[in-house]
């Protein structure tokens, strides 16, 4: 007779362990089986208005880079934009471009209103290139070391924090060829 209603007790319990558990997780953290591995193999085709598309072949030219996965329909990715738009004056690292599942003229008429900080972009029409990334939504950076392996990948829009506490310091370790104790 007590049994019955030990197992329902012993159920909250656990439930509730769990979820205390959940809440002490960072959510920005998410671990990516691609960190210390090769950039996937891709050839994206140029967005509307420029010549040059985005390949594998482009993020191994022995220095470092950075990668932003984006969207002109995302909120967010607006809201990051001129931090690229300022890490591009730095000079640290070319800055390269996958245009996810985005209409041709809505990336240009975007990329003409805000300024465009990207070396070159590739358009990711499907999708396709994007899930070989593990991106799980826009927008996503990557940063790239000179051989074209992933150093780092940050979930979600950059703030000022993570451009002066993540990207400027690790783009800086890679680019002087330091081992860098940053933690993305």
């Amino acid at each position: 007779m007590r049994l019955t209603y030990l197992i329902p007790l012993l159920l909250f319990v656990l439930i509730g362990i769990g979820l205390a558990v959940g809440l002490t997780l960072k959510p920005r953290e998410i671990p990516s089986a691609l960190i210390g591995k090769p950039v996937p193999e891709f050839q994206l085709p140029p967005i509307q208005g420029h010549e040059k598309g985005l390949a594998t072949t482009d993020l191994k030219q022995g220095a470092p880079s950075v990668v932003n996965v984006f969207a002109s329909w995302c909120v967010p990715c607006r809201v990051e934009h001129p931090l690229f738009m300022a890490l591009r004056r730095d000079g640290l690292a070319p800055i390269y471009a996958i245009n996810y599942k985005d209409k041709p003229a809505d990336v240009a008429k975007w990329l003409d209103q805000l300024g465009d900080p990207f070396t070159q972009i590739g358009a990711d029409l499907d999708g396709r290139v994007s899930i070989d990334w593990g991106v799980y939504g826009v927008p996503e950076t990557f940063i790239i070391d000179g051989q074209g392996r992933i150093a780092c990948k940050h979930v979600g829009p950059l703030t000022d924090w993570d451009l002066d506490n993540k990207i400027r310091p690790l783009l800086r370790d890679l680019k002087a060829g330091r081992k860098s104790d940053v933690k993305c």
